[in-house]
């Protein structure tokens, strides 16, 4: 399976990343999620199949999420503990 994906990341925090359908953009991303989100600033374009590298995700689980729920969200990386 391949689908056309657009990338945001988030105005507001660092690191975070929304995935979506091309054809669909945000219109399932629930509002609060919006909202928490900030104003998305589209990072790129690509399509997306199971066999794609991505930095911080895998490629299945991301399609898989995005059929279901109609985007995939990207947490920040939790801080590394230094003590």
């Amino acid at each position: 399976m391949s689908l056309s994906v657009k990338v945001y990341r988030s105005a507001v925090k660092q690191d975070m990343y929304i995935f979506v359908a091309e054809d669909e953009e945000f219109s399932r991303v629930p509002l609060e999620l919006q909202k928490r989100f900030g104003r998305p600033i589209e990072t790129m374009s690509i399509e997306l199949d199971g066999n794609r590298v991505l930095a911080r995700a895998d490629a299945v689980t991301v399609l898989e999420q995005i059929q279901r729920e109609g985007f995939y969200l990207q947490m920040p990386p939790a801080p590394e503990d230094w003590r």
